[in-house]
């Protein structure tokens, strides 16, 4: 019996020693490094459903590091609109009004074309660590593979999310599932991604799904149809000059 007593208390040191060998900063750290690159070129699909029905937006977008972003919507009603972030700055450009709006404070929390991403939702949070203390809560199963468990809690006010969970793939350093929370603790939204995929040596999830918990019966699936990890984009493509082109 003795035995047995020390044996499992033996497992359970080895099991938190594996959790304490790598700290939450790491984690995000892999992770960032797995998913922000120099130039990537993506073309994909979002498809918007919620008591209206079902609708298909479809849009190509460019990304150079952690702080430039240039989405381009190609379906026919929206052709043309464009979403660019440069750091902490969003601007949209409109082409029937030939118009460039600066998005600020609560507009940045707008939906995108009536989905369930926000505009910061759509051109990212930036640097992760900057924004939020970050605690590894433990180590979890999902469907047979080890993730980790993390909390984030913003370090400043003003961010979209003042409290977020996130589940990472403990071999992939990609992050299959994210809950994101405000400041009172209540639910505002849920994301899970999958279909993951090598591409040029990084692990990339070609679906994601957004439900808003503030809407009812509401959901967003993007699709990522094409990826190029090591596009050649033009030196301007991030540039206010060439968002009315």
């Amino acid at each position: 019996m003795r035995r047995i007593f020390l044996l499992i208390l033996t497992l359970g040191l080895i099991a938190a020693l594996d959790v304490a060998a790598i700290t939450a900063e790491e984690i995000i750290a892999n992770v960032e490094n797995n998913e922000i690159n120099e130039e990537e070129r993506i073309e994909g699909s979002m498809t918007i459903s919620d008591r209206f029905g079902s609708r298909v937006k479809t849009f190509i977008s460019y990304a150079a590091g952690a702080d430039k972003m240039l989405l381009e919507f190609t379906n026919p009603e929206e052709r043309g609109q464009k979403i660019l972030r440069l750091e902490d700055e969003i601007y949209l450009y409109f082409p029937e009004a030939e118009e460039v709006i600066h998005l600020q404070g609560s507009a940045l929390k707008e939906s995108v074309m009536g989905s369930d991403f926000s505009y910061e939702d759509m051109t990212g949070e930036g640097d992760l660590l900057d924004q939020y203390q970050v605690t590894l809560l433990g180590e979890e199963n999902i469907d047979g593979r080890k993730h980790y468990h993390l909390e984030l809690k913003a370090k400043k006010r003003g961010l979209a999310y003042p409290k977020q969970e996130a589940w990472i793939d403990a071999e992939y350093w990609v992050m299959t599932r994210a809950n994101a929370y405000s400041l009172s603790g209540r639910l505002l939204k849920e994301m899970e991604l999958g279909d993951i995929r090598k591409v040029a040596g990084k692990y990339i999830p070609h679906y994601i799904i957004m439900r808003d918990a503030m809407k009812k019966n509401s959901s967003t699936e993007m699709r990522i149809e094409e990826i190029d990890l090591q596009a050649d984009l033009p030196r301007n493509a991030f540039s206010l000059e060439e968002l009315t082109w």
